[in-house]
């Protein structure tokens, strides 16, 4: 791969220009990999917790994992709507969000999706590259008194 810039030049750009692109083009691309399959980001994590659970998730507790990630926040309900209406998760009796067959099998196909998405997104960047990066951008959150968790 051919860099932008020189070692020398890299080390005075601006983190912020680079870590909003690096997530710019990413979000974009599992985007686009999702709408094939017709799901939304926040609705593919959606029906991941639920499927994660054997006792399946309320609403409160999908929002409070899922509030946090790329600012969905409160708008996190109509995509649950959307999912009971196409009847990919289903109330049970004590209002507990559950898979259907029809969710279960999406989710099985968003997940070998999600799958081939990392390993594009990571080819060519080893496991040390990666934990370099993640640790460098946390200690960068810390450090500007910014706030990231991811369960």
């Amino acid at each position: 791969m051919d860099f932008s810039h020189s070692d020398e030049e890299l080390v005075k750009q601006p983190i912020g220009y680079w870590s909003w692109a690096a997530s710019d083009a990413v979000v974009t691309f599992i985007r686009a990999s999702l709408a094939d399959v017709g799901l939304s980001q926040p609705q593919w994590w959606t029906l991941n917790q639920v499927g994660q659970s054997p006792t399946g998730r309320t609403r409160d507790e999908i929002t409070a994992v899922l509030q946090g990630y790329l600012g969905v926040g409160d708008k996190l309900q109509p995509d649950i709507d959307d999912l009971l209406e196409r009847r990919l998760l289903a109330p049970d009796t004590a209002d507990r969000l559950q898979l259907t067959e029809a969710g279960t099998a999406l989710l099985t196909q968003a997940a070998e999706i999600q799958d081939a998405n990392r390993a594009t997104i990571h080819d060519g960047v080893t496991d040390a590259e990666f934990l370099t990066t993640v640790k460098v951008l946390q200690r960068m959150i810390h450090n500007t008194g910014g706030k990231a968790w991811r369960h």
